[in-house]
Order: structure tokens, then sequence, then C-alpha cells
């Protein structure tokens, strides 16, 4: 069944994009591991890339509920094409800087933070309550498939043939994507949203504060925030050093490295589209430990096992786990916050979420330093199993289902020919 032509073009923005960061998630650490094998640096790279969401993510949920969320994923995307199009003609001239590739991803990463925030809040606009676990599936089930592993495997191919092949092509999704989100209808901000015509320093401190007061007073959004900002932790202290993991002790050659990761992201697709029934039947709550308990499982297998095969299972189903947390929250807060409020607590929740990756790296790069990177990850896998028992066991399939008010946004979408 059709979720409606702007969904469908909200699909083909976010797919694009998409196949662009799938292309520079086996693109950059291969790059980056041509230029050092130090596991510092290497685990850099995931610092520069989520850094921006410390510093930009309240002030883009801000954005978001001020002007027209078309036009931010639009420029966002546009901001990111260019990052990648410099980072080209640097590799053009043979300049193999890895400051230079830090500045690329964290640039990336700066309009990340601006495209996603604004995404986020779009689905409400153009589907109904009821329909929400739907389309966040079949958003989610793209993003798994695209970004996971059809982009992966491309990108590791064409790396191999060259650099600069993979990230023109990385540049030119994002510009492609940024045209396809110029299709969406406009989204100004609700009329309840009485900040919207203020645009003083004061004005948008005292809207960003708002957002994060309606956050941080919400019980079930805060804790669901520090589960998942204890995944992410944990998840980026592993993906740093997966790299020289796979490629090092495991036996990955370069080439197939790409399929090494793009093979649990299956998982995540599955995830993503049985979601709708398997939720609602074994319940949020146990979605929630499992989202934590099934990574901590796989980290230890990737550390102590040394087999690929099984490597490859436990990472798949962890991938399966993380995609039916990632509906769970995502409808949460989409059918418990209102409309003018939502960029605002979006960006105050992945501020907590995302927020915990720049941390969660440099701890996996000074780690695998200390340790190496196969005891890396069995600290890491113990690290999340304690998390799980701390943060997961407050999370109950009642309190979200009483959570899942429903708040009716205000219609602000303008109809195009």
């Amino acid at each position: 069944m059709s979720l409606g032509p702007g969904f469908t073009r909200l699909w083909w923005s976010q797919g694009l994009s998409n196949l662009a960061d799938g292309l520079v998630l086996a693109a950059v650490p291969l790059l980056a591991v041509e230029m050092t094998r130090d596991p510092l640096l290497v685990a850099g790279i995931t610092v520069a890339q989520f850094l921006p969401w410390l510093i930009f993510t309240l002030p883009s949920g801000a954005l978001a509920d001020r002007i027209d969320r078309r036009l931010i994923m639009v420029w966002g995307n546009a901001i990111r094409a260019v990052g990648f199009l410099l980072l080209v003609l640097t590799l053009a001239v043979d300049l193999h800087s890895i400051v230079v590739l830090y500045l690329a991803v964290f640039l990336a990463g700066t309009a990340e933070t601006l495209v996603d925030n604004a995404a986020l809040t779009v689905p409400p606009r153009l589907v109904e309550r009821a329909d929400l676990e739907r389309a966040n599936g079949r958003l989610f089930a793209t993003q798994s498939a695209i970004n996971n592993f059809v982009g992966p495997t491309v990108g590791a191919a064409l790396f191999a043939l060259s650099a600069i092949m993979v990230f023109s092509s990385t540049a030119g999704l994002f510009a492609l994507g940024a045209l396809a989100a110029v299709t969406l209808p406009r989204m100004l901000p609700t009329a309840s949203d009485t900040s919207g015509g203020k645009h003083s320093a004061g004005d948008v401190l005292r809207s960003i504060r708002a957002g994060w007061s309606y956050f941080w007073e919400h019980r079930l959004l805060r804790r669901v925030a520090f589960i998942s900002g204890s995944i992410n932790l944990f998840s980026s202290a592993t993906a740093g050093l997966l790299v020289l993991l796979a490629t090092g002790p495991l036996g990955v050659s370069k080439s197939w490295y790409g399929i090494f990761i793009a093979v649990p992201a299956v998982g995540a697709v599955i995830g993503s589209l049985i979601a709708a029934r398997v939720v609602p039947a074994i319940g949020g709550g146990p979605v929630t430990w499992l989202a934590a308990l099934v990574p901590a499982a796989s980290y230890l297998v990737l550390g102590l096992s040394g087999s690929i095969v099984l490597s490859e299972i436990v990472m798949f189903l962890a991938a399966i786990s993380t995609a039916l947390n990632q509906i769970v929250v995502s409808t949460l807060r989409q059918a418990a916050v209102p409309d003018e409020l939502l960029g605002r607590v979006t960006a105050a929740y992945r501020l907590i979420v995302l927020g915990a990756v720049p941390v969660g790296a440099l701890t996996g790069g000074g780690l695998g330093r200390w340790l190496g990177p196969e005891h890396a990850f069995v600290v890491c896998g113990i690290g999340l199993a304690l998390a799980a028992v701390v943060f997961a066991s407050r999370v109950t399939t009642r309190a979200l289902r009483e959570a899942e008010q429903d708040v009716r946004p205000a219609s602000a979408v303008e109809p195009i020919s």
C-alpha cells in the first residue's frame, strides 16, 4: 500500500544520500588505513564524523522547527556534496593527508546533523499516525540495505579501482539527494510554534531550552536515549577498530572488506521490515534488552573467536535487534512529541545518542592502542552488557504504550502541482 507521493519523494532523497553514506562507510576507513595503521588515528575518523553532533545538534533542531524542513535537506545534502568534491580535488593533486580527510568528514558530519534532524521530523507531516511504524520501517530498511549493504560493497569495489572515483560518486549522489529533496512539499513551522518568526540569539536560545526541557522532563524519552547512547558508545568504540580487526587477525582482504561489513546489513533490513509485526508481538520493552545484549555478545565473539563466519552471524543478529529498536524509539518520539517541538526534541535526543559516538571512538582507539583490537572488543562487550542491566530494565512495554499518545501535527504542508 502506497504511503503517498510526498513520502515517496522523501524516500528517494534519503535513499540517494544513504547510498552516498554507504560508499563513505567503506571508502573512508580504507583510505585512512592507507595513510596510517595507528588505531587512535583511524578511530579519529569516527570522532571527526560525529563530533558535529555534540556541537551543532541542538541548533539544527531549533532550525528544523523554524524554517522549511525541505530546504534544510536540500542545502545540507549540497554541503556534503561540496565537502567530498574538495576531497577529490586534494586526491587529484596527490595530497594524501589524514588531516584533509578529517576535515572532509567533519564538514559532511556537520551537514548531516541538519539533514538527519530535519528528515526525522518529516514523516508525521506526510503520513497518518497509524502508518508511522510502516513508514519508519520502510525508511530504515532502505537505509540499512543501501547504506550498509549496497553502498559499502560498491564503495570498496570502486576504491580498489580509484579513490578519486569513489569520492566523486559520493559527491554526485549527495547532489542528487539535494535535487530530490527540492520536489518535497514545503514544510513551514506549524501555526502553534509562536517562535517561528523570531530569530534573535536570545529567542533561539530560549527555543532550544524549551525543546531540551521537554525532552529531559519526559522520563521515558530520557531513559530510552541513555540506552541508545550506551549502544552507540560501545558500537563506535568498536567501529573504528573493525577495519583493523578484519584486515588483520581475521584475514579479510581490502577488496572483500565491503562485503564483510555489508552482510550484517541484511539483518538490519529484515529487522526494519518485520518491526511492524514483531514489536507489537513481543513488546517494545524486550526489544530494548535485545538491542543492547545481542550487540554485546557480538563484540565478545568478534574479539575471541577469530572466525569470519561466526563474526558475520553475530553481527547479522545484532543488526536485526538494533533495527527493531530504531523503529521503537523513532515511533515513540514522533507519536509522543508535538510537531512544533519535534525538531528540537529530536535534536536533544540525538545529542545524547550520537554525542556518545565521538567519546566511544576515542575510547575504542585508546583501548585498541593499549590492548589490541581483539581485547578492546571483549572489554566493549562486557561494558555494553552492564549498561543493559542498568538502563534497559527501566523501560517497559506498558510505559512505551502509554507514552505514545496521539498528538496530531498541525497541517502546514503546502501541496505542489
